[in-house]
């Protein structure tokens, strides 16, 4: 067992501990709703959360298809057809935005044509699946695909956090419509089309007042996001 896997099952070991008062935070731009963009074209920049500035983020949804697999890696992608994506993530100390190292990030989103590895027909499957622990910045990352969209829900990405063994944030990660517009006019993403809720119409991203949107950067062949996360340690 590695260094990184070992420390990763100490944390696990207490498990993922809902509701246990923390206060999470989300750096974010003040005032960007996520919906307010121009049109991109596939290798144009969109910008979500940039800013230095932490702002107190709402606990959202863990949703239906969370697996607690112990899939310590940072390519998740397991060869799954789609546009690359590099993805940041930086968990921040919220009260003084500086970072934590050690902190376990989980990440799972579908793939391509919206579907969930593990679950409705892809069981045993661990596609768009992966945890990762930050480094001395703060830092960990993921290499994916872009997540495609599903019936009923805005385009996003779940994610939960875990610091010190005895905190977790909840969430969910969403991008900007001028970067999705850009990324689905590309295959195999154009064979379904858009999205069929906007974030406007999700309300699990109005709930997250709009600062969950990951800021991205869309070529032809590859793209990246990043975005920060800070939770109040005890």
């Amino acid at each position: 067992m590695t260094d990184l896997e070992q420390r990763l099952t100490r944390l696990r070991a207490l498990q993922w501990a809902g509701g246990l008062g923390l206060a999470a935070f989300l750096s974010a731009c003040a005032g960007d709703d996520g919906d307010s963009a121009a049109p991109a074209t596939p290798t144009a920049t969109a910008s979500g959360t940039t800013a230095p500035d932490c702002v107190l983020m709402p606990e959202l949804t863990e949703g239906p298809y969370y697996l607690d697999l112990d899939l310590v890696r940072s390519d998740i992608a397991e060869g799954r057809p789609g546009l690359p994506l590099d993805l940041r993530v930086t968990v921040v100390n919220a009260d003084a935005c500086e970072p934590i190292e050690g902190a376990a990030v989980d990440v799972w989103h579908c793939d391509a044509e919206g579907a969930y590895s593990g679950v409705q027909g892809a069981e045993g499957e661990t596609f768009c699946r992966g945890v990762q622990l930050t480094d001395a910045a703060g830092v960990a990352e993921f290499r994916t695909v872009f997540p495609g969209w599903y019936t009923g829900r805005a385009v996003h990405i779940h994610v939960k956090v875990q610091v010190d063994g005895d905190q977790t944030h909840t969430g969910q990660l969403f991008f900007d419509p001028a970067v999705t517009s850009a990324v689905y006019a590309l295959e195999p993403y154009a064979e379904r089309g858009e999205q069929d809720v906007a974030n406007s119409s999700d309300g699990i991203y109005a709930q997250s007042g709009g600062v969950t949107v990951v800021a991205v950067e869309v070529g032809e062949d590859s793209s990246s996001g990043a975005v920060t996360l800070g939770v109040q340690r005890s």
